[in-house]
């Protein structure tokens, strides 16, 4: 996990980009606060997209159903050397979703994640508290049918209940893929929206 955020923060960093609207998707949620939380004053604006959202010293498996964490080990141990985990076939896209061709292409870039960064907690300074936030809500589709409840659920829940800017988008949990024309509107809007510094 640490290393996902120092990356975050390094292409900001030497980049040196400002005003900068941040954009986090499922697991990718969780880098994303470490990244903005240390770098608070290069972010303009953070968008989860149905993803999730740490507090300080909360790891990806204290968000995910107990059933994922079981699966992600027994996963690693069996498939990726005891050390990674292979994306769960249930997880990939289906045919049908997306042209084939599209699809071939999308899981050819996939790769294997490493166990620890579901285990780290995401450590916070209290920065990101700051910043503005949105949340997109996938509504088309069930992420958490085969994961003993939808891990999602409670950060949506957190967005609406802590006054976030809060949209809701009929697609998949990977939006990107199958409705990435909506996903783009939806994320203008979302940036059109927010207050800009100073505001």
């Amino acid at each position: 996990m640490a290393t996902h955020v120092e990356d975050v923060v390094g292409v900001l960093e030497l980049e040196g980009l400002d005003d900068v609207v941040l954009c986090g998707h499922s697991y990718g949620g969780m880098p994303v606060t470490g990244a903005a939380d240390q770098v608070a004053k290069r972010i303009r604006l953070i968008i989860y997209v149905d993803a999730l959202v740490p507090r300080d010293g909360e790891s990806a498996f204290d968000l995910l159903p107990e059933q994922f964490s079981d699966m992600a080990q027994a996963s690693a141990r069996e498939h990726g050397e005891g050390w990674r985990v292979p994306i769960p076939i249930s997880l990939l896209p289906p045919e049908g979703w997306i042209a084939e061709d599209e699809r071939v292409r999308y899981v050819s870039r996939l790769r294997d994640q490493p166990l620890a960064t579901f285990a780290e907690s995401v450590r916070l300074t209290g920065a990101i508290d700051g910043l503005p936030r949105a949340f997109v809500r996938c509504t088309g589709g069930d992420v958490g049918g085969d994961l003993d409840g939808d891990p999602i659920e409670p950060v949506a829940a957190r967005a609406q209940a802590e006054g976030w800017l809060y949209r809701e988008l009929v697609a998949t949990h990977d939006p990107q893929l199958t409705a990435p024309a909506a996903t783009a509107a939806i994320l203008h809007e979302l940036v059109a929206a927010a207050p800009r510094r100073g505001d």
